[in-house]
């Protein structure tokens, strides 16, 4: 078990691990860097610096993936719909890339990253780069139609003023042994979802619940899409054509168990090989002897592509978000607008 793995197992084990403890003194420095450096921004030591359109960010509180490109993803489409022209910033996670930059669909995910590309593929202006001010606005000089801002992450870079912060939760994890980073998996005190303006809990599907909501506080999950094969995309999938033992897969997502128990609940029965967020995959990971059929996350086949054959499929799904997040979020943009 490499030490990402065992730290994340650390971090959402039941009970404090003697790794978490040993790394606790860590913890404490690491959340007085974090209570310091908010401070300076709140007195204006630190700069916060503000572009022409409104900035919506979506982020977390926790370390590794809770559903943030998703809900990105379906928002900016939302908004579409309703006649707004969203356009996407992200730091470009598991790239080489630092400057800002767009993306474009024939771009290497070693240097722009996987999420850039699931953006790309939907037909969103997309730009990466590690200095998110600089990013949003080489993004709006260059697309003069776009009139808000989704910021994948960055609910950490204060640099970058928004006009709405909305958090996502995974209810699966929850906020793990409540230590901040390292001995756990917390950016900033779970206190901080007391003061963003809308949170978001992805739950399994099975455990949706309805009830009437602000969309200050709201529920979001993950819909399947048809199966669609990496190398050929008008491919149809039957899974009932798979036998039992010749199916396996792969997923280098924030939380895999997330996508094997998709795959279980779709009556799949697959050998599952869990990688680290944001894996450099090569052809080695795939070779499996005796597979029909290696399935994988959207996030992980854009980094397949080039190497993928015919029994590589990859699972599309859609987050299914309340529309009265929606609504909240179209009137903080009127109230940019009328500001």
């Amino acid at each position: 078990m490499s030490l990402a793995d065992r730290l994340v197992a650390t971090w959402y084990a039941p009970h404090l691990t003697p790794l978490a403890a040993l790394l606790t003194p860590l913890s404490l420095v690491f959340a007085a860097g974090v209570a310091l450096r908010r401070t300076l921004y709140r007195k204006g030591l630190l700069r916060t610096q503000r572009v022409r359109v409104p900035v919506v960010v979506i982020g977390n509180i926790t370390a590794g993936g809770s559903g943030k490109t998703p809900l990105a993803l379906a928002f900016a489409q939302a908004l579409f719909e309703r006649g707004r022209r969203p356009g996407i910033v992200s730091r470009g996670y598991g790239g080489t890339n630092t400057a800002p930059r767009a993306v474009d669909l024939d771009d290497d995910p070693r240097v722009v990253g996987d999420e850039a590309l699931i953006y790309a593929r939907a037909g969103l202006p997309i730009w990466i780069g590690h200095r998110r001010v600089d990013t949003v606005r080489a993004l709006i000089a260059a697309h003069s139609n776009v009139d808000v801002v989704l910021s994948d992450d960055g609910l950490q870079h204060y640099a970058l003023a928004r006009t709405m912060e909305i958090v996502v939760l995974d209810v699966a994890r929850g906020f793990g042994n409540g230590w901040m980073l390292p001995a756990g998996p917390l950016r900033e005190p779970a206190s901080r979802m007391s003061e963003v303006d809308a949170v978001v809990r992805l739950v399994q599907r099975i455990a949706v619940t309805s009830q009437a909501t602000d969309g200050h506080a709201t529920q979001m999950w993950y819909q399947p899409m048809p199966w669609r094969n990496v190398v050929h995309e008008a491919a149809v999938a039957d899974p009932s054509t798979w036998p039992r033992g010749s199916v396996h897969a792969v997923a280098g997502t924030g939380h895999p168990e997330r996508f094997f128990a998709e795959l279980r609940s779709l009556g799949i029965d697959a050998i599952c090989h869990p990688f680290p967020d944001h894996h450099p995959y090569t052809a080695a990971d795939l070779q499996f002897s005796g597979a029909r059929a290696v399935l994988m996350t959207e996030k992980d086949a854009v980094k397949c592509a080039s190497f993928a054959d015919e029994r590589c499929w990859y699972l599309p799904v859609s987050a299914r978000i309340d529309s009265t997040l929606v609504e909240l979020v179209l009137a903080r943009l009127h109230g940019f607008q009328a500001a």
